[in-house]
């Protein structure tokens, strides 16, 4: 019987749940409470960031589940940055999810720059000009998926993160987290056999599409 269930009331489980049902509850919360989706919720996101950090501990579990927390903060496994090697919540997410709430944000493109050659007469009265430009565009006959529907298959290196994790302790308590590319699906999450590979793009997702620009000349432009 434990003595206390304040961490497993913060991640709403049952004091005999099992290190799977943690990971789940843990996985739910945090992607609710984060603080990227919930500026105002980063004291929730701490606490569920606690208590799932000596929850899915087996050691700091059953220290608390003897004496609670307070016999955790006298151990000095407790709290934002105990043995785990943890420097903040943060580092509790980033590590179960691979870091993918910042790695995977959407990129704005780079501005692209062409050069057109107009007269004096056009700068004096206003002029349009047609430009053609190159763009990637989303493959139209796989709508994006480079495979037939239903072909992609998760990639079981980085569990469809597109990162793979490795920890490295540095010193005894101090560990280091480093993140690169899967290098079996290349940062994609999943893997597409060759035979299940879009026809038109090759399984790139995009197709390179000429389009036609109209620049317009603002009359009495310098």
């Amino acid at each position: 019987m434990v003595k206390e269930t304040g961490f497993y009331d913060t991640l709403g489980v049952k004091p005999n749940a099992t290190p799977d049902e943690l990971k789940k509850a843990y996985r739910k919360l945090a992607l609710k409470y984060h603080p990227d989706k919930n500026p105002t919720e980063g004291e929730k996101f701490k606490q569920i960031s606690q208590a799932y950090e000596v929850l899915s501990d087996a050691k700091k579990r059953e220290v608390y589940d003897r004496g609670g927390e307070k016999a955790i903060k006298e151990g000095g496994t407790g709290g934002g940055s105990g043995g785990g090697g943890f420097t903040s919540p943060m580092d509790i997410f980033d590590l179960f999810f691979g870091g993918g709430s910042r790695m995977h944000r959407e990129r704005k493109g780079k501005n692209i720059v062409h050069q057109i050659t107009v007269t004096l007469e056009d700068l004096y009265n206003g002029a349009t000009r047609k430009l053609s430009v190159q763009k990637n565009c989303i493959c139209e006959r796989c709508e994006g998926r480079g495979s037939r529907k239903g072909a992609a298959q998760m990639c079981m290196s980085c569990h469809g993160t597109g990162v793979q994790v490795r920890m490295h302790q540095l010193l005894p308590g101090m560990v280091q987290q480093v993140s690169t590319v899967c290098h079996n699906c290349q940062g994609q999450g999943q893997r597409v056999s060759q035979k299940d590979r879009c026809k038109t793009c090759a399984g790139r997702k995009i197709m390179r599409q000429k389009k036609i620009l109209e620049v317009h000349v603002d009359k009495g432009v310098t």
